[in-house]
C-alpha cells in the first residue's frame, strides 16, 4: 500500500514510475516473507490498491520516480528508506500519534524510526522538482526504498543498476544522533554489516535407545555460539557480533535434526568486516564437522562502511547557512550503527559519482525502535530545506 501511495503521488507529480523488477534485481532479494508479501496483497486488494500498479510490483515493494528537465546537466538522485519495524506502537493518550489519530493501525508494525518522515519529505521534493523544472537542469531520480531495516533493501536496488548513471546521489536520516537544529555534516563510523542465517541440518534419533545414530544439530548450533562470541575483536578498529535467535528440536526425548541461527557481524571498514565473515565461517564449518552435521550460511542483508565524497560535504556545510532552522551544525558525530543506503552510495562511487550521507536534528520522545517513538514534525520541512539547497547548487552548476 506504501509503495501504490508513493506511486501514485509521483505519477500526479509529472514523474514516470519504475516498480517491480524494473528496479530491483530479484535474484538478489534476501530475506523473504512469502506469507507476510501475500498478506500484504491481500490487504492491498481490498483498500482498493489498483490492480495495475500491483501487477507491475509482482510482489516486490519499493519504487523509483524520474524526472527529466529536458536540457543538459547532471543526474541527481535521493534516497528515502520506507519500511516500519516490528514494533507494537503505544495505545495512550500521552502518545500524539495516538492522540492526534494518525499511529499505526497495524499490530505489530509501526514507524518507530522516522522513514514515514523520510517518505513524506521525498514526496514533498518530488511536487517542488515538478514545480520548478523550468529552472533546474538534468534529470532527478527519487528513490524509494522498502526494507532499510535488516540492511536487505539496498543491494537488489544497486545490483540492478538503477544508481549507475547517477552523478550525485543525496541521502539522510531525521533524529538518530542529532536534536532538533542541529545537522550533522559529515557523520562517521558507519558499520559495515551482514545479516546472517545458518542452518544446521543433522539425523534424528530417539535420545535413550539410539542416540548414537542421531546427529545433534542444536549441540552444534549451541557450540557454534560460544564459539562465535568469542572471535578475538580486530586491532585496526570496531567489530561487533550478535547471535539474535536460535531455534531447534521439539521434544526432549528426540536427537534435533535442524537448528536455525541468526546473527550479524560488524565492522568499522568493509575490511574488517570482512574478517568478522570469515571467522565466522570457520566457527560453522569446524563445528558443524564436530558434530557431523551439515550446514548452510546465507546472507539476509548488508551494508558498507562509508565515506562522504568531500565536494559535498563542503557543499552541505554551505548551504545550511540558507536555512535558518539550523543553529547548531556538527561537522562530525558518531554514527555508530549501519545503513544500507552505503551500498547505493558506494555504487555511485564506484561508477565514478559522488555521495553524502547526513542527519538532520529532531527532538523525539524515546529511543528509536520504541513503542512511544514520535519525532519534531517540524524538522521534516528543514530536511526538505537543506535538500533544495543542494539540488539548486547540483544542478545549476557549470557542467
Amino acid at each position: 500500500m506504501t509503495t501504490a501511495f508513493i506511486a501514485e503521488k509521483l505519477q500526479e507529480y509529472g514523474f514516470s514510475i519504475f516498480l517491480g523488477e524494473d528496479i530491483v534485481a530479484r535474484e538478489f532479494i534476501s530475506g523473504t516473507d512469502n506469507e507476510g508479501i501475500e498478506k500484504g496483497i491481500l490487504r492491498a486488494q481490498q483498500k482498493g490498491v489498483s490492480s495495475t500498479l500491483l501487477k507491475q510490483m509482482n510482489g516486490v515493494t519499493g519504487c523509483m520516480g524520474v524526472l527529466e528537465t529536458h536540457r543538459p546537466g547532471k543526474t541527481i538522485a535521493l534516497r528515502f528508506d520506507i519500511d516500519a519495524v516490528d514494533v507494537s506502537e503505544l495505545a495512550t493518550s500521552e502518545h500524539f500519534p495516538f492522540r492526534e489519530g494518525f499511529h499505526s493501525r497495524n499490530p505489530g508494525c509501526m514507524h518507530a524510526c522516522g522513514h514515514d518522515g523520510h517518505t513524506a519529505v521525498g514526496l514533498m521534493l518530488a511536487q517542488w522538482l515538478y514545480e520548478n523544472k523550468a529552472s533546474l537542469t538534468g534529470s532527478f531520480k527519487l528513490i524509494f526504498q522498502p526494507a532499510e531495516e535488516g540492511t536487505r533493501g539496498a543491494k537488489p536496488m544497486a545490483e540492478k543498476g538503477i544508481v549507475d548513471d547517477v552523478d550525485y546521489l543525496l541521502c539522510a536520516h531525521l533524529s538518530f544522533i542529532a536534536s532538533s537544529g542541529e545537522l550533522v555534516i559529515d557523520p562517521q563510523q558507519f558499520l559495515s554489516t551482514k545479516k546472517l542465517k545458518v542452518i544446521f541440518n543433522g539425523k534424528s534419533a530417539h535420545a535413550g535407545a539410539q542416540p548414537h545414530l542421531g546427529r545433534n544439530a542444536l549441540a552444534a548450533a549451541c557450540q557454534a555460539t560460544m564459539q562465535l562470541l568469542a572471535i578475538p575483536r580486530h586491532g585496526s578498529g570496531i567489530s561487533r557480533i550478535n547471535i539474535g535467535a536460535l531455534h531447534s528440536g521439539q521434544a526432549s526425548n528426540v536427537i534435533p535434526d535442524r537448528a536455525e541461527m541468526k546473527l550479524e557481524v560488524r565492522g568499522e571498514t568493509d575490511e574488517i568486516n570482512d574478517y568478522m565473515f570469515q571467522q565466522v565461517k570457520n566457527i560453522i564449518a569446524g563445528c558443524s564437522l564436530s558434530y557431523q552435521v551439515e550446514y548452510n550460511i546465507s546472507t539476509e542483508g548488508q551494508a558498507n562502511s562509508l565515506l562522504n565524497d568531500e565536494e559535498l560535504i563542503k557543499l552541505l556545510g554551505k548551504v545550511i547557512n540558507d536555512v535558518p532552522e539550523i543553529t547548531s551544525p556538527v561537522q562530525h558525530r558518531l554514527f555508530g550503527g549501519s545503513e544500507d543506503a552505503t551500498v547505493l552510495i558506494k555504487r555511485v562511487q564506484q561508477k565514478g559519482g559522488k555521495g553524502i550521507y547526513f542527519i538532520v536534528g529532531a527532538d523525539r520522545t524515546s529511543g528509536h525502535h520504541q513503542s512511544d517513538f514520535d519525532f519534531d514534525e517540524k524538522m521534516m520541512l528543514t530536511m526538505f530545506k537543506v535538500y533544495c539547497q543542494m539540488i539548486m547548487h547540483l544542478s545549476n552548476q557549470q557542467n
